[in-house]
């Protein structure tokens, strides 16, 4: 069924109806909520694991895990993937940080999904084409990555578990992320106008 208007015709089936009515996006957490229940989720994880919350460890796991299957001899004489993959009886992939991480992946695609704001695009300004945005987005969790690994931890292994624990080092760490990303923001902000 056809129904003329002041712009011309609009076509009235239920699918062009349904397909231009959005969805709105739901709100986002009131964020002093989101961080009572992030320190509640940590707390549990103290009484219920004995240890905090971490990121980094679940990548080295998974990285120890492939370099001893590529390079077995590499993976037992060197300290750093030996002390990952134990005396072999354990499989480091069933470390409980493996299962958060996997955890936080699907948590966090289905609450998108419950909030509409699941969807196929890339976030960028106008700036920057999207090869260049992946590319940055990269070298950044690279970089990231490679940081968390002379820190001795990512933002939430040092942030979440040191700053809980009143760790020194993880207090410096975290006042060091905010100012270098102040410090590099001036120089990227235009990317993103």
């Amino acid at each position: 069924m056809k129904t003329l208007t002041l712009n011309g015709p609009v076509d009235d089936t239920a699918e062009a109806v349904h397909d231009r009515i959005e969805q709105p996006a739901a709100r986002y957490w009131n964020p002093y909520v989101a961080g009572i229940g992030l320190g509640l989720v940590l707390l549990a994880s103290f009484v219920i694991m004995g240890r905090g919350l971490g990121a980094s460890g679940a990548f080295t796991s998974l990285v120890s895990v492939g370099v001893n299957a590529v390079a077995p001899e590499h993976a037992t004489s060197n300290g750093f993937f030996s002390e990952y993959l134990g005396d072999g009886k354990h499989n480091p992939l069933k470390d409980w940080l493996v299962f958060e991480v996997l955890g936080v992946i699907v948590g966090g695609f289905f609450s998108g999904i419950l909030a509409h704001r699941v969807k196929g695009t890339v976030e960028k300004g106008e700036r920057i084409s999207t090869g260049k945005r992946f590319l940055l987005a990269f070298l950044g969790g690279g970089i990231m990555g490679f940081g968390a690994k002379l820190a001795r931890g990512c933002t939430s292994g040092q942030a979440l578990t040191g700053g809980a624990l009143l760790s020194l080092g993880s207090w410096a760490f975290m006042l060091s992320v905010f100012a270098g990303g102040y410090a590099v923001a001036y120089f990227f902000r235009r990317q993103w106008q």
